[in-house]
């Protein structure tokens, strides 16, 4: 019997599934109702800890898409971790459906969750990794672009997040050369350098940190940027923006990227913060494009965890 798998994070998956994943998502974004895998229709268990509107939207559309049923569970009302264990929480649900999507905090949590749900588990976020986002992300790269290796993208902010984390294992594994742009102490975790520099080794692909976010984003084919102010840290939001501000995306920052470099920015953004509004909302940015292909790349992960032999 085959270990079920799971994506809990952005190097569960080697560089060639990695782009296996991604030419499934083409290929379903190109004919969005052509394929119903879930035809049954398979339940899939979606379950929210923390505030959503893109992972919601696109999950529920895009399971609906496949023919599956989006069981949508309220994570408050279950309780999970507090009212029932998250063992007891992963039998009873891996019961009810055929798969199991979770956006929670620890993913300490969503590991425990896999361990005993006996279906694929998909981590939709958590504190340390957003691999769903970094799929869409490299998808709509790859659509501008028209390829991901050894093409530069600069990370420029808060790099002490899962959207850092996860554009430094996601990004290598694609074999894209990753600069983060970031003050002292917020950069992704040294743990997570290390695995991304490992499997450099094989793609070709590299990270690296830089404090100076001009050097950052000098040459850089793509630009990302995201909210100084992650969910849970609204306390720090002053001291926050004191330290960020030299790191905002402006149209003079973004000068200094590549004739034709695109931006992107997971949502939800802040104008006149992160990133100027002229940037956001003008010709280089691609996040409307970026927000959609949430749907289409987690229609692939899902289609390509649920043909996993079992």
């Amino acid at each position: 019997m085959s270990k079920i798998r799971s994506f809990l994070a952005d190097d569960d998956l080697s560089p060639a599934e990695q782009a296996e994943v991604l030419a499934l998502a083409a290929k379903l974004k190109a004919d969005p109702y052509g394929h119903k895998p879930l035809a049954g229709p398979v339940s899939v268990a979606a379950i929210y800890d923390k505030p959503t509107l893109r992972t919601q939207s696109s999950f529920g559309a895009g399971i609906a898409e496949l023919g599956g049923f989006p069981l949508q569970v309220d994570g408050k009302l279950a309780g999970i971790g507090v009212r029932e264990s998250v063992p007891d929480v992963a039998r009873v649900i891996g019961r009810q459906a055929g798969m199991i999507v979770w956006r929670t905090f620890e993913q300490s949590k969503i590991e425990e969750l896999a361990a005993f749900a006996g279906v694929p588990v998909v981590n939709a976020l958590t504190d340390e990794y957003h691999p769903c986002q970094l799929l869409a992300d490299l998808l709509t790269v790859q659509e501008h672009k028209g390829r991901l290796a050894g093409l530069t993208a600069a990370f420029v902010g808060d790099a002490a997040c899962n959207m850092g984390n996860s554009w430094a294992l996601a990004g290598v594994t694609a074999g894209m050369k990753i600069k983060f742009g970031a003050p002292h102490g917020y950069t992704p975790d040294r743990a997570v350098l290390d695995r991304a520099a490992k499997i450099g080794e094989t793609t070709g692909g590299s990270v690296d940190v830089d404090h100076d976010p001009v050097q950052a984003v000098a040459d850089a084919d793509v630009v990302i940027t995201d909210t100084w102010v992650s969910m849970g840290k609204e306390d720090e939001a002053a001291a926050r923006t004191a330290i960020f501000a030299p790191y905002s995306v402006t149209a003079e920052l973004m000068a200094t990227a590549k004739p034709d470099a695109i931006l992107l920015h997971c949502l939800p953004a802040y104008r006149g913060k992160e990133v100027a509004a002229e940037v956001l909302d003008g010709p280089q940015s691609v996040i409307w494009d970026e927000a959609e292909n949430r749907r289409h790349a987690q229609k692939a992960i899902l289609t390509w965890l649920y043909q996993q032999p079992r």
